[in-house]
């Protein structure tokens, strides 16, 4: 049996390798990065020869699947007004991202579905679809090789942002279908986030009743990955506030169960943002381990 791919997300700041030599180090067995600054709308050159020791690293040490979080600038909920040159710079954007995760073997790519601004939750949608299908020629044909699951993020719904219903994620993942879309979609899954939307994980009863939820609205066959995180606001808020589990106000037993259900065992969890109590990498990872069990 393959053991259950748990870790955290990894700063390359000082370089590719040296990020995957500390996920290893820590006792990683899958992770999660960012590749440029996550703030630009230029993430930079990638450096294919770097590119490729990272991936012989991966391979060598059995630290996949690596995820790649695209920037926070992506916005492809509204495309309409002032926010016509921000949608065609997010295209161009979350493209990039996807043939950068190629180039380092990475197994998916999540992004944040956007705001919807002015528009309507049914014109949002209608501009999430033909985002997602221009990705497939924006700067030409998509690279030879099978691209990465495009994950849809769940929102903690503040605000104009999209995506914080679960029914939300299915219907985009249906109508991109339906168009014919070629790049395979998925989902990730941040606890955080589901909790701020009014997603029940307090005790095992109501973790494993949101599941079946997902389950019902989406397919647990669409889950590809779990940010596990806790939150440091109260459930419903519709607020995004990241904490290490334990130190939020997400109950640890609902988060252990949650970590715990059978179905949810093949999904790998990644653990984001350690807040305000910044714990050690560590010391998130022996935190980790023991709630995933």
């Amino acid at each position: 049996m393959q053991p259950r791919r748990l870790g955290i997300h990894i700063s390359t700041g000082g370089g590719l390798l040296a990020g995957a030599r500390h996920a290893r180090e820590i006792g990683c067995t899958t992770f999660q990065i960012m590749s440029g600054n996550p703030s630009a709308w230029n993430p930079g050159r990638l450096d294919l020869e770097a590119a490729a020791k990272f991936r012989e690293y991966v391979a060598e040490h059995d630290l996949a699947p690596v995820f790649l979080h695209a920037g926070y600038l992506i916005n492809l909920s509204c495309r309409s007004g002032r926010n016509a040159p921000i949608y065609a710079k997010s295209v161009k954007l979350l493209r990039a991202n996807i043939d950068r995760a190629m180039a380092l073997g990475c197994a998916g790519v999540v992004f944040h579905l956007g705001s919807r601004k002015q528009e309507t939750p049914a014109e949002a949608r209608a501009s999430l679809v033909a985002g997602i299908l221009r990705l497939e020629s924006e700067g030409g044909p998509l690279p030879a090789g099978e691209p990465p699951l495009l994950l849809l993020e769940n929102s903690a719904g503040g605000g104009d942002l999209v995506g914080s219903r679960f029914e939300e994620l299915a219907e985009v993942i249906a109508a991109v279908e339906e168009a014919g879309g070629a790049i395979p979609l998925g989902v990730c899954l941040d606890t955080a986030h589901m909790w701020g939307a009014g997603y029940d994980l307090a005790t095992p009863a109501a973790a494993r009743g949101t599941v079946a939820d997902f389950d019902e609205a989406v397919g647990i066959d669409r889950l590809a990955l779990v940010h596990f995180n806790d939150s440091a606001v109260a459930r419903g808020s519709l607020r995004d506030r990241h904490e290490h589990p334990g130190a939020g106000v997400i109950p640890v037993a609902g988060l252990r169960a949650f970590a715990r259900i059978r179905r949810l065992r093949r999904v790998p969890l990644v653990m984001e943002t350690p807040g305000k109590t910044n714990p050690s990498d560590d010391r998130r990872m022996r935190d980790l381990r023991e709630l995933a069990g």
